[in-house]
């Protein structure tokens, strides 16, 4: 018999995708044969890109590698692992107060799903202080965020707040 493939969720809004993201994700594939990128839906929050854009964007950041798969969900993060058959979820640490926040998710993970652990990177530090929502922010700005981003996701910033700012004076 052969061995069992392992299969990771790495979870998250991606909105957008960042540098430190698909640090995360390139690594992670090194310890895993899938690694799905999931795309948490959450009703409550209005993301800047639609599901299908980010998607697109994950998938042009990892030249649309067969061992990675994009998909969304919603609900207990553990249940959708179990549907995927995935024993590991993956998560990036920046800096402590990340650490704080994920050591309790993990744990309650555990709790709800003894079969999956959380496998933990820590963020390169070239991309430690980068966040979806900073990016956001300094692109709204008008602020430079080449390098940053995947050069689809800037592209798309740019025209996104470009449309925005337009016959709006300030």
């Amino acid at each position: 018999m052969p061995p069992s493939r392992k299969i990771a969720v790495y979870p998250g809004t991606f909105d957008p995708i960042t540098n430190g993201h698909v640090d995360i994700l390139e690594r992670s594939l090194v310890l895993f044969d899938e690694v799905v990128v999931a795309i948490a839906v959450n009703p409550r929050k209005e993301p800047l890109f639609t599901l299908q854009e980010r998607s697109d964007f994950i998938a042009e950041a990892v030249a649309r590698n067969p061992r990675v798969v994009c998909d969304a969900f919603q609900g207990l993060l553990v249940e959708y692992c179990r549907e995927r058959k995935a024993g590991f979820i993956v998560r990036g640490l920046r800096a402590l107060a990340d650490f704080e926040y994920e050591f309790q998710f993990a744990h309650m993970n555990r709790r709800l799903g003894p079969a999956v652990d959380t496998v933990f990177f820590m963020t390169d530090e070239r991309h430690h202080y980068v966040s979806s929502s900073l990016i956001k922010e300094v692109a709204g700005l008008g602020g430079d965020i080449s390098g940053l981003v995947p050069p689809s996701v800037e592209r798309a910033l740019i025209a996104k707040y470009a449309r925005h700012t337009k016959g709006n004076p300030g």
